[in-house]
């Protein structure tokens, strides 16, 4: 995983916390999130077994994508204004409905060769 993704032409860094250590995400009980403030966006470190125990590496790998996609969308949302504007771009459902869906909707379009 890079430590770095440009949103809309900000720069954002990625960080692994441990959740022992990051008191937003104990107090919260949440394993991400994004902070447009400082433009930092925080996954888990997953070898913290207290708080996971993955079937699989492909498990462990397959989570830690699904919350980094789920923090960039918000990342997204947030550089482009839409989530000081519009309630619908706070609600966790979207955002999880876009992250999951992101990939196949790529891939819908560049299949029937949608140019730019």
């Amino acid at each position: 995983m890079k430590n770095k993704v440009c949103v809309l032409g900000t720069e954002y860094s990625i960080e692994i916390h441990k959740i022992s250590d990051d008191e937003h995400m104990k107090r919260n009980n949440i394993m991400g999130y994004c902070w447009h403030d400082e433009k930092l966006i925080v996954v888990p470190d997953t070898s913290e077994k207290e708080y996971f125990d993955f079937a699989n590496k492909d498990a462990e790998t397959n989570f830690i994508n699904k919350i980094l996609r789920h923090e960039i969308v918000h990342a997204f949302l947030y550089e482009s204004g839409l989530s000081t504007c519009c309630e619908w771009a706070n609600n966790e459902i979207i955002i999880d409905w876009i992250a999951i869906q992101s990939k196949k909707i790529e891939s819908a379009i560049y299949e029937v060769e949608v140019e730019e």
